[in-house]
C-alpha cells in the first residue's frame, strides 16, 4: 500500500469523525492548518453568523491563523482574551464576557476513540465556554489528542500537557522540574477543573475540526 502513514491517520480520523457525530457534535476533517482555517472561515462563520467571537486558551488556533484572520473582520465585535496590553482584571473580565459570545473558538486537551472530549483548566474559562454560555463552539483538534480512553486521557493530561503549559506561562510549580504532575499545592497550579463533554448539547452546537497533523500540546 502506498502512503501507509497517511493512510493510517486518514482512517483514524474518520473513525473518530464518526464516534463525535454519534455523540451529536458536528465534525469537519482538514489535512492541514491552512484547510482547517478555510473550514471556519468559509464555512463555519457563513453558517452560524456570529456578531461576537471570543477564545479560550490555545496553541492549535494560534497556529491556524485564525487569530489574525478573525480580529480583522470589522462586521464581528472581537473580545481578545490574548491582548497583552491590558491589566490582569481587565483579562479577567474578558473572559467573563467570552461566556456570552455567539462563537467561542478553543482546542481540546485530549479526544477519545469513543469521542469524548477531556480538558483540565486552571480558572475555568475555556471549560466553561465549551460547555456552557457561547452560542455556537468551534474546538480545534490536532491528531496527537487522540487518545484511546478516559484513563489515557487524564495521564496524558496530567504528566504532559499541564507541565509543559506550566513551562510555557513559566508558573511556579514543581513540574517545570520534574516534567510530571506532582498534585501540588502550589498557588500557580494550573490544574484545577476538570471537564469530560461526552455528548454535546444541543445537538450541532460544538463544531469540532479534526486536523491531521500534530498541533499544540
Amino acid at each position: 500500500m502506498d502512503k501507509p502513514i497517511e493512510n493510517y491517520w486518514q482512517a483514524r480520523l474518520a473513525d473518530l469523525k464518526s464516534e463525535l457525530e454519534d455523540n451529536n457534535f458536528e465534525v469537519y476533517l482538514a489535512e492541514n492548518t491552512s484547510e482547517a482555517k478555510r473550514i471556519v472561515l468559509e464555512e463555519i462563520l457563513p453558517k452560524t453568523g456570529p456578531k461576537s467571537v471570543s477564545w479560550g486558551g490555545s496553541m492549535t488556533f494560534l497556529a491556524t491563523g485564525l487569530y489574525e484572520a478573525i480580529k480583522e473582520d470589522s462586521s464581528i465585535e472581537i473580545l481578545d482574551t490574548f491582548d497583552r496590553s491590558i491589566s490582569r482584571e481587565e483579562m479577567i473580565e474578558r473572559r467573563r464576557q467570552a461566556l456570552l459570545v455567539d462563537l467561542f473558538i478553543t482546542g481540546t486537551n485530549a479526544v477519545t476513540e469513543s469521542g469524548q472530549l477531556v480538558n483540565l483548566d486552571m480558572i475555568g474559562n475555556r471549560i466553561g465556554g465549551i460547555t456552557f454560555g457561547p452560542k455556537s463552539v468551534v474546538i480545534l483538534v490536532g491528531r496527537n489528542k487522540i487518545v484511546p480512553d478516559l484513563d489515557e486521557a487524564m495521564a496524558r493530561i496530567k504528566d504532559y500537557v499541564a507541565p509543559v503549559n506550566a513551562m510555557r506561562l513559566d508558573m511556579k510549580t514543581p513540574c517545570l522540574k520534574t516534567s510530571y504532575c506532582d498534585e501540588c499545592n502550589s498557588p500557580q497550579r494550573i490544574c484545577n477543573t476538570w471537564a469530560i463533554t461526552e455528548k454535546c448539547f444541543p445537538k450541532g452546537r460544538v463544531k469540532i475540526v479534526l486536523i491531521n497533523e500534530d498541533l499544540g500540546f
